[in-house]
C-alpha cells in the first residue's frame, strides 16, 4: 500500500512541477491551477467506485503530491454534506487564516536565526 502512495506521490510531484514551470510568472498561476484542477480530479476519484489500490495511487498519492487543496476541498464538502456547518466554518477559517500566518511565522523564524 505504501508503495502505491509513494509511486502516486512521485507522479503527482512531477506533474505539479511541470504545471508550475509551464505557467507565466507574475502571479501564482501554477499553484492556482493545480489547486483547481486537483480539487476537480479528486472529486471525481472519491465519487467513482474504484478499488482501494486505485484510490491510494491516484487519490492519496498523485493528488496528495499534486495539491493539498484537493483534500481540503473534499473534507470541507464532507462536513457540509453531514450538516456540520459550524465545524466546516471553523475548518475554513483556521485553514485560510492560519496557514498563511504559520508560513509567515516559519519564514520569519528562519530569517531571525
Amino acid at each position: 500500500m505504501l508503495a502505491l502512495v509513494g509511486l502516486g506521490g512521485a507522479i503527482g510531484a512531477i506533474l505539479r512541477y511541470i504545471v508550475g514551470e509551464s505557467m507565466p510568472e507574475g502571479f501564482p498561476w501554477g499553484t492556482m491551477t493545480v489547486n483547481l484542477l486537483g480539487s476537480f480530479l479528486l472529486g471525481i476519484v472519491v465519487t467513482m467506485a474504484l478499488s482501494e489500490e486505485v484510490v491510494l495511487l491516484v487519490g492519496t498519492g498523485v493528488m496528495g503530491a499534486f495539491t493539498t487543496m484537493s483534500a481540503y476541498s473534499v473534507d470541507m464538502l464532507d462536513l457540509i454534506e453531514k450538516n456540520e456547518h459550524s465545524t466546516a466554518a471553523i475548518y475554513f477559517l483556521v485553514t485560510i487564516l492560519c496557514c498563511p500566518l504559520l508560513a509567515f511565522s516559519g519564514m520569519k523564524l528562519v530569517q531571525s536565526i
